[in-house]
């Protein structure tokens, strides 16, 4: 693409181009891609807290040489833009505005059907089911995984080109004014509104206004397919102006639909829908059981009726759905691998997003992508199989595995990557020597129809059926929070002790290291040891330092709390017998304000400015802090703000005794004492950088802020086995629990060495069975424990959830008469972690 035509499309840049002409395939937002950037368009979009400015420079040296920069950096950062000496630059007001009006370009340059899809929850499962359903027949371009955001539908509609035959996107709004911006990218020949439901909802008037804002999606579409029993959708649809005269192709339970849902009867594994179109009527079959998923299907359905598909065709499509996996899914592998499960979806889209995670995934040096054949990609075979081939390479995979006839065709392609083909699943499980799997990352990416899930069984660590889920995406999420609630120029540290919080250190330090955290802590130094040897290159803060590890700290570049004179003498003798000659080793000062636990007193500044400032001393500090007691009770505040008053004057004084011993490389002292609750209660005390807690794990005391968090830890468990208790019958050691009336019990595989407080059995703790809570009985055994399901519908092998949520967690730490830090860090390292992110 020529400059010229850039100019043109993006309407607010300006003439300020380095090179009369630019080329480029691919739009990027995100400097972290993967591979070459050689042919990338780089938007350098502004937050509130960051900038993508700051990245540009770095993008310059890989090869990038085409960005989108907003027009009031120049005075911040217009000395950087001319270091990149032939680069193109397009100076615009609004970054993300730019990349929607190229991107809605792109999509005008192609007379193709689009189908929009908005709703408030099931709008990626519709999407990637009309996807299943019509890739056999028809060359599909979709959103990938849920791409609708402001940001992800641009970038979704620029993969857009000629070969495809229909579009596929989604859209998602949180306020109004969104969804036209979004309209103008899409462009949407057939709109699909899901439902409506209160996701969001905090940011709209009224519900009514909500839909409103949702339709503005479709005002140009040629027709539009909903469901009549959503009465909100159905109301709106019929007073708006924009609505009459068009095309409305419904469905629902009521005559006079397009499509008419007359009965929904749910089996064992399967629900039969049986719908009337055109005065025929058919029976639909679908593998799948819950609600959700039959309207999801029923939307799907009634676009495959008006393309013209027949109900045989519909039905015979209809069989062969699939789920949705909606996040990747990462799990302790074998021989100490770890497995980065992506296997329901293959495209080249996907397997460039799936290729980037494991690319920033720094576990294991090595790292090995098992992938099985692209299916429905709509280009020649030895094209595909070429792209496919540069994204790995570009990505250093150190071995390919491939499965699938097509990929046996074009092994040529895949050379030098230590490759092996297997001709299907089956032989692959059959020949291949799992032994070989060692110490490595291993991506899973396959097609649905190869059963990748039978590779994942075979390299997942074996595991009883306890597991803690590890929401990643919802611990970023509150990260963003707490940063929304801080300046730009604060700092923020994340603690990750006490293995974050029963989390996991590295999973969890991966992706605060990948979302710019400015620095970690841990309580011992083997924590931040095993995080240097995992890739994590943060800055580490130890907070217990044990003269044991000192040789440890200074090898792998940890930085000690120092909170003694004695800490002080014995880890400057450490640096001068094992640190490397001339140079100062960073170190942090904790000053004891009030909670009296570890820290300096106020009378032992002026000689601790005096020791850090002799000569000889090799000891720099980084920063000062101080401890909290209570910043989360209200009736404590006249005590936490004579903290913070006292921190104030005593790092004052530090920072000024200590002026003499900073330099160009280390030009600043950061001074630190909030934690989660002061972060959002004391705000005006944040100083240069924050220490977040609990609050990043997705648990708050101030309701206001809880009801911002999204809970980070899932902990479950499964049914062994059900009994009948007669009345009169005990239950457990020590008989504490006797069945009041015939009773029917759940033995569960979990119990007091799994982490189970045993303060919460005899009725003290519940659980969740289904939509149900129930009491733990009797005495919590080393393994088990028992619970009182009696009228609850049940059956062996159903999912239990201990904790899932802060209220949840807070019921059982109550219960337990603790804490929930507590009942988090408890849970024991057999416990199998699952991680997740999307």
């Amino acid at each position: 693409m020529k400059a010229i035509e850039i100019n043109t499309i993006i309407r607010s840049v300006s003439s300020e181009v380095v090179q009369p002409e630019a080329s480029f395939e691919h739009l990027i937002t995100d400097s972290r891609r993967a591979g070459d950037v050689a042919d990338c368009l780089f938007f350098a979009i502004p937050t509130k807290r960051n900038t993508g400015c700051r990245y540009v420079e770095d993008l310059f040296r890989r090869g990038c040489r085409n960005f989108v920069v907003p027009a009031a950096a120049a005075a911040d950062y217009g000395a950087l833009f001319s270091r990149c000496r032939g680069a193109n630059f397009w100076h615009v007001k609004e970054v993300v505005a730019a990349l929607q009006q190229l991107a809605g370009w792109r999509r005008l340059q192609y007379d193709i059907p689009v189908v929009g899809i908005t709703g408030s929850n099931g709008k990626t499962i519709v999407k990637d089911w009309i996807v299943q359903l019509l890739s056999d027949s028809l060359r599909v371009v979709s959103s990938p995984r849920s791409y609708n955001s402001q940001i992800g539908v641009p970038l979704s509609v620029w993969q857009i080109d000629g070969t495809h035959q229909l579009g596929v996107f989604e859209a998602g709004i949180s306020e109004a004014g969104e969804m036209e911006r979004l309209r103008e990218v899409i462009n949407p020949t057939v709109g699909i509104f899901t439902n409506i439901g209160q996701a969001h909802e905090e940011n709209f008037l009224t519900r009514y206004q909500k839909v409103a804002e949702k339709l503005q999606l479709f005002t140009r579409c040629d027709v539009l397919i909903y469901c009549t029993d959503h009465k909100e959708i159905h109301s709106a649809v019929s007073e708006k102006e924009s609505f009459r005269g068009k095309r409305l192709f419904t469905w629902g339970t009521g005559e006079g639909n397009a499509v008419r849902l007359c009965s929904v009867a749910v089996e064992e594994r399967r629900t039969r829908l049986a719908v009337e179109c055109g005065g025929r009527r058919a029976d639909i079959e679908i593998p799948f059981v819950d609600r959700a998923s039959a309207e999801n299907a029923m939307h799907c359905i009634a676009l495959l009726f008006f393309l013209g598909y027949g109900a045989d065709d519909i039905a015979r499509r209809c069989r062969r759905l699939t789920p949705v996996a909606m996040r990747l899914e990462l799990n302790e592998a074998v021989n100490n691998c770890l497995l980065v499960n992506d296997s329901y979806s293959l495209d080249l889209n996907s397997l460039s997003i799936a290729l980037d995670y494991v690319r920033h995934e720094r576990s294991h040096f090595k790292k090995t992508l098992i992938m099985s054949d692209i299916l429905q990609a709509g280009m020649p075979e030895a094209e595909l199989y070429a792209q496919a081939s540069a994204l790995i390479r570009q990505c250093g995979i150190s071995r390919f595995i491939g499965i699938g006839e097509a990929l046996c065709r074009n092994q040529s392609l895949f050379e030098g990557l230590g490759a092996a083909f297997f001709a299907d699943t089956e032989t692959f499980l059959r020949r291949h020597n799992f032994d070989t799997f060692a110490s490595e990352t291993i991506l899973l990416k396959g097609a649905r129809r190869f059963r990748f899930e039978d590779v994942a069984k075979m390299l997942q660590r074996k595991s009883h059926q306890t597991i803690m889920e590890v929401n990643l995406d919802n611990l970023v999420s509150n990260l963003n929070y707490y940063r929304s609630r801080i300046r730009p120029t604060t700092k923020l540290m994340a603690m990750v002790k006490a293995a974050s919080y029963g989390a996991g250190k590295v999973e969890v330090a991966s992706a605060l290291q990948y979302n710019h955290a400015d620095y970690l802590t841990v309580a011992y130094s083997d924590e931040g040891v095993d995080l240097r040897r995992n890739g994590i290159t943060l800055p580490i803060m130890v907070m217990n330092p044990e003269e044991e590890s000192f040789d440890d700290i200074i090898r792998y570049r940890l930085e000690p709390d120092i909170y003694s004179f004695r800490v002080f003498d014995s880890f400057s003798e450490a640096v001068r017998l094992i640190g490397e000659a001339g140079s100062k080793v960073p170190v942090h000062v904790e000053v004891d304000t009030g909670m009296h636990r570890l820290g300096f007193g106020c009378d032992d500044l002026d000689e601790l400015c005096r020791r850090f400032g002799a000569e000889g001393c090799r000891l720099q500090v980084k920063s000062v802090f101080s401890h909290l007691a209570c910043s989360e009770d209200p009736a404590m505040d006249d005590f936490t703000r004579l903290q913070i008053d006292r921190f104030r004057r005593w790092s004052g004084r530090l920072k000024a005794g200590l002026a003499g011993t900073l330099s160009a490389e280390n030009p600043s002292i950061d001074c630190h004492i909030l934690n989660s609750s002061g972060i959002t209660r004391f705000p005006e005390a944040q100083m240069d950088m924050v220490r977040l807690g609990i609050g990043l794990y997705g648990i708050s005391p101030e309701p206001e802020v809880q009801s911002r968090l999204r809970p980070v830890s899932r902990l479950k468990t499964r049914i062994s086995q059900l009994k009948r208790v007669p009345a009169g019958d005990s239950v457990g050691y020590n008989r504490r629990w006797v069945a009041e009336r015939d009773s029917v019990i759940a033995i569960i595989s979990i119990g007091y060495a799994d982490g189970l407080s045993r303060h919460l059995g005899c009725g003290n703790g519940s659980v969740m069975v289904g939509d149900a809570r129930v009491p733990i009985i009797g005495s919590i055994c080393m393994d088990m424990c028992f619970l009182d399901v009696t009228g609850v519908d049940c059956h062996e092998g159903d999912e239990v959830v201990l904790f899932g949520d802060a209220r949840l967690l807070q019921q059982m730490s109550e219960s337990a008469g603790t804490i929930p830090y507590e009942i988090l860090t408890s849970v024991s390292p057999r416990v199998k972690r699952v991680y997740y992110q999307e």
